[in-house]
């Protein structure tokens, strides 16, 4: 069985999960060039796969592959009707990330609230900088989603005492509760909030569902984090609203384009990017990884695994 591997940073920290195919019979090819795949996609009998397209005509030309096996929890760049209509099996990886991409989320509130990376760059320049912020202790966080990792928000946030506004489509009204959070339509979360985290999918539902109307309504010194993917908020309208001062600061580790370098949001002082790391921590690369594999090979060696998305 080959397996390809196009995830860069599978096994990289812990070999356990390359060990683990090795130790099955796989014969393993990492790719390191994406650029690659399409010419080595009809070896595949298997991928682990990072956030790269698969498209119908990529998939065509799969002639062996069984399985995706997603070292991640997002499908959006998956052609899920063309993986099915080829009989091509797509897992991913459940709550594997989730503590990782909480911790960030948390992570680039408190950043931008304070103009963190503003205040380093300007130190490294020879001189100092000391620009307002906002506190987060005891103010409304405004959670999109309420899946793993906003609930793993939620709970983090109970440690500044916030009063948690929520929205999804599927409510969970017993934790929230018990975690002093309760659920609102969008546009009272977008106008009460003073912090908005964003957990949702990538769908043709959330696909630019914060735009200029939505922008418009927050508070001014509101801050926007988004950690779920890029697409969900209108980038162009996002840049034009925080170069207008309101709302007065954004985070984004995902972003429509990746990597963003020409983007105009590169241009703001408001505006902090990272390079979708939500979650690149040791422990959750550890156990996406793990999970990644065993999907893989349960597939492959039994035609059945848990974790399938298709």
């Amino acid at each position: 069985m080959t397996v390809l591997i196009t995830a860069r940073s599978f096994a990289q920290e812990n070999p356990a999960p390359l060990a683990m195919l090795e130790e099955a019979g796989c014969r393993v090819v990492r790719l390191a060039d994406i650029h690659d795949l399409p010419s080595m996609i009809h070896e595949a009998d298997g991928i682990i796969a990072g956030l790269e397209p698969y498209t119908k005509e990529l998939l065509a030309k799969a002639a062996r592959l069984k399985i995706i096996s997603r070292y991640g929890i997002g499908c959006d760049a998956i052609d899920l009707a063309a993986a099915k209509e080829a009989g091509i099996a797509v897992a991913v990886t459940p709550g594997a990330n989730s503590d990782s991409v909480a911790d960030l989320a948390m992570a680039l509130m408190l950043s931008a609230a304070r103009h963190v990376p503003r205040m380093d760059a300007a130190l490294r320049a020879g001189r100092q900088e000391r620009p307002l912020g906002v506190e987060m202790w005891r103010k409304t966080l405004g959670v999109i989603g309420t899946g793993r990792i906003g609930k793993g928000v939620i709970r983090r946030a109970s440690g500044f005492e916030m009063n948690v506004l929520c929205f999804d489509t599927y409510q969970d009204e017993e934790f929230a509760r018990r975690h002093n959070a309760r659920y609102v339509d969008l546009d009272t979360l977008y106008r009460n909030a003073d912090f908005i985290t964003i957990h949702s999918p990538l769908t043709a539902e959330t696909r630019g569902m914060i735009g200029k109307r939505e922008l418009s309504l927050m508070k001014k010194t509101a801050v926007i984090v988004n950690t779920a993917r890029g697409g969900i908020i209108d980038e162009d309208a996002l840049a034009a609203a925080l170069a207008g001062g309101s709302p007065g600061a954004a985070a984004l580790d995902a972003t429509e384009k990746e990597p963003p370098y020409d983007s105009p949001l590169c241009s703001l002082p408001n505006c902090i990017l990272t390079p979708h790391a939500g979650a690149s921590t040791r422990e959750a690369s550890y156990a996406m990884g793990m999970m990644a594999a065993r999907s893989l090979l349960d597939y492959l060696l039994t035609g059945k695994c848990e974790n399938l998305a298709l």
